[in-house]
């Protein structure tokens, strides 16, 4: 039987979501205690990879397991992974649901704050220049997104990516008194392609970069002239999605 899991993680102790020789990930704390609760190895195949230190709201990842969970599965789990990692629900769903390859919305978030918080240093980005932004030139850079195919002015280099074709289905800034949020939403993400952009908001809102370089980057599909990746710690997968619903919960006492 095939289980699909729901989960959210504090990113920042971890070297991203995927197993790694020699590196703390949220997958491999995962994997042992799962199999500490069913008491044999189990893989998980999750829904992405995330970066060092960056966060998730909603992960989901699937596993099989050939008999039934038990009743108290979710309440084992938690108590044995750490504080920073926690599991909401599992589903028992068709055989060949795939956490991955099935997910067609994937939305990320990331928050930049206007001040040096120690309560937040993990959790969003201190921006030292947050009240010299423009605002209406980040929203119209963000905006730009929404109408492009191809994306390679966002990809980091070295990437080995077949395509760099996404659809972005929401690309938005959210502007509060002491906090801005950068939403977007799209069916794919290009290796560290939200950092990037985000980067990009900030430099055209100093006007380091103009809405016009963007564009031209982006319709010759080469690097912008000045590129900025923000740190990771602002940055939050918020929400996947799939054509299907799940089956029944599982794992919790009836």
């Amino acid at each position: 039987m095939r289980y699909f899991t729901k989960l959210s993680y504090l990113g920042t102790k971890y070297s991203g979501w995927q197993r790694q020789p020699k590196a703390m990930t949220v997958q491999e704390k995962v994997e042992d205690a799962i199999a500490t609760v069913l008491r044999q190895e189990v893989p998980v195949v999750g829904c992405g990879r995330t970066d060092a230190g960056v966060h998730a709201l909603h992960y989901v990842l699937h596993f099989d397991f050939e008999e039934g969970l038990p009743d108290d599965f979710i309440f084992r789990l938690n108590r044995i992974l750490p504080k920073d990692i926690a599991v909401q629900k599992v589903n028992e769903v068709k055989a060949d649901a795939h956490a991955r390859f099935d997910a067609s919305h994937r939305a990320y978030e990331y928050r930049i704050g206007p001040a040096k918080n120690p309560f937040t240093i993990n959790t969003a980005f201190f921006y030292p220049f947050f009240h010299k932004l423009d605002r209406d030139k980040m929203q119209a850079a963000a905006k730009l997104l929404s109408e492009q195919k191809e994306f390679f002015p966002f990809c980091k280099s070295n990437t080995d990516v077949k395509t760099m074709e996404c659809s972005i289905f929401r690309s938005e800034w959210i502007f509060k008194e002491d906090e801005m949020i950068y939403e977007v939403a799209a069916n794919r993400f290009l290796r560290g392609m939200i950092r990037l952009i985000v980067g990009m908001s900030l430099n055209v809102g100093l006007g380091k970069l103009g809405i016009a370089e963007v564009e031209e980057a982006l319709a010759k599909q080469e690097r912008l002239r000045k590129s900025y990746s923000v740190p990771p710690q602002g940055l939050y997968l918020k929400d996947i999605l799939y054509p299907y619903t799940f089956g029944v919960e599982v794992g919790i006492p009836g």
